[in-house]
């Protein structure tokens, strides 16, 4: 059965895209249900006793030192959404979303936060009947974590907002009603149990990261293509050089590009036409393997922060103790996910490196932009242009989030990450990364196909049979953007990744 079961420990990557992907139901398991009945018992005794507990009896932020009474606690929480709902922009998508809802029950679920289950249960519901709340992708500083974008996925559970449903955006309460689940009346602690978290940046950002593992296998991929068209020394790939330099994300790629080049007629060695190549040919496992090493450390620290308990205060049952501490700061994600939006820059930066030696007839034997009448026609010409432009806006995008930080709530909150820019910028720089390496994989082919197709490696020949079976060589100038469109669409699939290893085993 397509289910995941969540306690707040166990998540993986793999279970998160099952869920916000592949519409996988989620359940909590039995200790998780003990956990967090639990950590609730707490609460209520702490307002039953009138304890002054900062988010529990107090106001939020810079007025945590204003104590509110047991009568107005749901009115307290009630109030911190309905304000705190000041997202703008456009919404997210539902995949993220579901990743959103999927990971505050995660967190929830450990235990540390005094939610009630029914409370919990009902998020749970509306993901599993696919009640999605819209929330606008711009407004958090990325702490208290992402407050205003998760105030506008309670919204829906309150009966408020907007919701995707069946296709739709609908109002909240008739997305709740259609699905026929109860909306809620929260009580002390829930609001602020809900919303102070990273779980938006977390979410935007771990899609990237799932997405960028493979991107880094698919610049593998059309840089082999290239070496062939270029005739490219396979010497350099040599395992004893990079041993001497044991990076793994480099020992990993230089291995990738010889299982990919295996009984390719069209590589050369060092001496046989020239001593050496361009260091977008010659280095592309330390290029390569330098952004694999950076996307590796990003996913240690999401598997850490995906089964995390990132709000405040945070409740320990066992010691009927609640600490105010500062969990829900994304500066780990932010910085996590800046260093993602760069590694991914540098894979685009090297691959229009190479288009360009495709395209240049002053760095290649190859006819002028890849067209046999040139003049008349211009070939790939413009494919360069426009991977020089997605290049160039990938490097604006890879300034960092995450050194900036604007004081909020009057100086209470007087550091912030801006993780959840960091996040969204990796994603638009993703996506312009995926475009510059399908222009790199349909130029490459138009380039074997002028120097002659002699015979390609075994992992670079599939990828080659897949593209020429959805483009043609260009003879004249034709439509480019609907064969780039093709190309891209090949990597999102992930046929051509699949193709290779079913035949090669799992590149690294």
């Amino acid at each position: 059965m397509n289910k995941v079961v969540i306690d707040g420990n166990n998540l993986t990557i793999e279970d998160f895209v099952n869920v916000a992907r592949k519409g996988y139901k989620v359940e909590l398991s039995k200790k998780a249900i003990e956990n967090v009945e639990k950590s609730r018992n707490t609460v209520d005794k702490f307002v039953d006793e009138e304890k002054v507990v900062y988010g529990i009896t107090t106001g939020f932020g810079m007025f945590s030192n204003v104590v509110i009474s047991k009568d107005e606690t749901k009115m307290l929480q009630k109030n911190l959404i309905v304000s705190h709902s000041c997202g703008v922009g456009k919404a997210l998508d539902e995949e993220i979303i579901r990743g959103v809802m999927l990971l505050r029950a995660n967190a929830l679920s450990k235990g540390f936060s005094g939610i009630r289950l029914s409370t919990l249960n009902t998020l749970i519901e509306m993901l599993n009947k696919k009640v999605h709340p819209i929330i606008p992708e711009k407004g958090s500083l990325g702490a208290s974590g992402d407050l205003a974008p998760l105030s506008h996925m309670v919204l829906v559970m309150l009966g408020e907002g907007e919701a995707y449903y069946k296709g739709e955006i609908i109002e909240g309460r008739k997305a709740m009603e259609l699905a026929g689940i109860p909306t809620v009346e929260l009580t002390s602690k829930e609001g602020l149990a809900l919303i102070n978290g990273t779980q938006v940046m977390t979410s935007i950002g771990t899609l990237v990261l799932y997405d960028s593992i493979n991107l880094s296998k698919m610049a593998d991929i059309a840089s082999s293509l290239t070496i062939e068209a270029l005739n490219g020394i396979v010497t350099a790939y040599d395992e004893k050089v990079h041993k001497v330099r044991p990076h793994s994300g480099q020992i990993n790629t230089a291995k990738n590009l010889l299982q990919l080049l295996k009984g390719s007629n069209m590589t050369t060695t060092q001496g046989e036409i020239r001593v050496q190549d361009a260091y977008s040919l010659r280095c592309i496992p330390q290029i390569h393997g330098a952004s694999k090493d950076a996307i590796e450390y990003v996913k240690e620290k999401v598997g850490i922060e995906i089964n995390s308990a990132t709000d405040n205060p945070l409740i320990f049952s066992e010691m009927e103790e609640v600490i105010s501490g500062g969990n829900f700061h994304g500066q780990p994600m932010a910085l996590s996910f800046d260093f993602l939006g760069i590694a991914l820059a540098e894979l685009a930066n090297v691959s229009e490196r190479r288009i360009e030696r495709l395209v240049n007839p002053a760095l290649s034997d190859l006819p002028a932009f890849l067209v046999e009448k040139g003049g008349l026609n211009s070939g790939f010409m413009i494919v360069q242009y426009s991977a020089a432009s997605l290049v160039s806006e990938n490097k604006v995008l890879a300034h960092p989030a995450s050194v900036d930080s604007i004081p909020s709530s009057a100086n209470q909150e007087d550091h912030v990450s801006m993780g959840t820019i960091a996040a969204r910028k990796a994603r638009t720089i993703l996506d312009n990364t995926r475009k510059v390496i399908a222009m790199e994989i349909l130029t490459a082919c138009q380039a074997i196909d002028l120097r002659g197709n002699s015979g390609l490696g075994i992992g670079s020949n599939i990828v080659y049979n897949i593209v020429r079976e959805n483009t043609s060589k260009i003879i004249d100038d034709i439509i480019m953007y609907k064969e780039i469109n093709k190309c891209e669409e090949l990597i999102k699939s992930n046929i051509i990744l699949d193709k290779i290893e079913e035949k090669l085993g799992e590149l690294n």
